[in-house]
């Protein structure tokens, strides 16, 4: 038996890195999964890949009526859904000073707008399957500050509190609602030479264990099996009495630096 067996579970930014992951994750685990994003062509593959119980929906998590459809589309194929994986997201680097607000304001709907659309739209269906859980992707800097990525960490830290507001008004519902907090994870948004064929991944995946080998205690830098894993866990019956809570998972970097 899977920890999933019978849920139904809708991830965004389900086409690759962290979505990718907790989407094959929780199918193995025996969940049906709905995986949402706006890379079609990569999402489609993926679902495809996963089989018998995985359907893809265009869904621009900025978007209500999108958010709408997919509910909808969802709801159509599997007659409920009991479990949401907010993890779409992007990042800009940027110093506040010089960051525009069309800049700003475009992280601000993906990030923010994002989460707060899922878990509106979302949790009222979730209640009616009789409760279930929400997992919120915030970050590592959702809880502490870094320099150049103000925007990014602004919406981070509104998803803790977005997290733990929603965990208040939801328990009513049946519905837990928890956060992974994430470092620095190998997927393309901190390692982009993913997406470029003549870049050896594989090589600049090692540069970067190197250099967070001198910011993260445990020496390397995350994997995006890693968080699936942990979404996993915050979704499944291990985690029945947890709700509200932020999960860092960074290796050790949010522990402070060491001078030794």
């Amino acid at each position: 038996m899977g920890k999933l067996d019978g849920r139904v579970v809708l991830i965004t930014g389900a086409a690759r890195g962290q979505g990718e992951q907790e989407a094959r994750l929780f199918a193995a685990e025996g969940a049906q999964v709905v995986l949402a994003d706006v890379l079609d062509e990569q999402g489609e593959a993926v679902a495809k890949e996963i089989g018998d119980g995985a359907i893809y929906v265009h869904l621009d998590v900025s978007q209500e009526d999108q958010w709408q459809a997919a509910v909808a589309t969802a709801k159509g194929a599997f007659g409920k859904i009991d479990g949401l994986i907010n993890n779409a997201g992007i990042l800009r680097f940027n110093a506040i000073v010089d960051t525009p607000l069309e800049e700003f304001m475009t992280v601000v709907q993906v990030n923010q707008v994002g989460a707060f659309l899922g878990i509106k739209t979302v949790a009222p269906v979730i209640g009616e399957a009789g409760g279930g859980t929400i997992v919120n992707t915030a970050s590592y800097t959702g809880l502490t500050g870094m320099g150049a990525v103000g925007t990014y960490a602004a919406t981070k830290h509104a998803i803790v509190g977005l997290t733990r507001v929603a965990a208040l008004e939801l328990a009513g519902m049946k519905i837990r609602v928890n956060a992974v907090c994430p470092g620095s994870i190998d997927t393309p948004m901190a390692n982009p030479s993913q997406l470029d064929p003549d870049v050896d991944a594989e090589e600049m995946s090692a540069a970067l264990d190197e250099l967070y080998g001198k910011l993260v205690p445990m020496g390397r830098i995350g994997k995006a099996r890693e968080v699936a894993d942990l979404a996993l866990f915050l979704s499944g019956p291990d985690s029945t009495y947890i709700t509200g809570q932020p999960f860092v998972i960074d290796g050790g970097w949010l522990a402070g630096v060491s001078v030794i």
